[in-house]
């Protein structure tokens, strides 16, 4: 584990996440991920610190309203949200993370268009627990 830090476009705001080097990441193709290109990591909000931008952070939420998109309203940037995948958890997105800490990304293909079909497949695999 390294800590990773990141942030929006303008910089607004930042944060730190406690992930591996090496990065296995989640690549969604429901509706806002695809349009957005979110690269998922995901892992337990006890890894991730929000440095800066708390008081300027936007929220969006639709359909089930239970995933919290949030964004700098400034930039426009969605660098973290809470899933609906995984509500105890905050998905950071890979695109946001200073490179110099990531030695490797792998990407893996998940179907989010078919959502509550294979849900399942995400939740297994893409959480950093605290044994990592």
């Amino acid at each position: 584990m390294v800590v990773h830090r990141g942030s929006c476009h303008c910089g607004k705001v930042k944060f730190e996440v406690d992930a591996p080097t090496n990065l296995e990441i989640s690549e969604c193709n429901c509706s806002i991920c695809y349009m957005v290109g979110f690269q998922h990591i995901h892992v337990p909000k006890s890894r991730f610190r929000l440095l800066e931008g708390k008081d300027v952070l936007a929220v969006y939420k639709f359909n089930t309203k239970v995933a919290r998109h949030y964004f700098c309203p400034y930039c426009g940037v969605k660098s973290f949200y809470v899933p609906r995948s995984h509500p105890d958890g905050i998905s950071v997105n890979a695109r946001c993370l200073n490179q110099e800490t990531v030695s490797s990304i792998q990407v893996i293909p998940f179907d989010g268009k078919n959502w509550e079909t294979n849900v399942h497949e995400l939740r297994m695999r893409t959480l950093y627990d605290e044994s990592d």
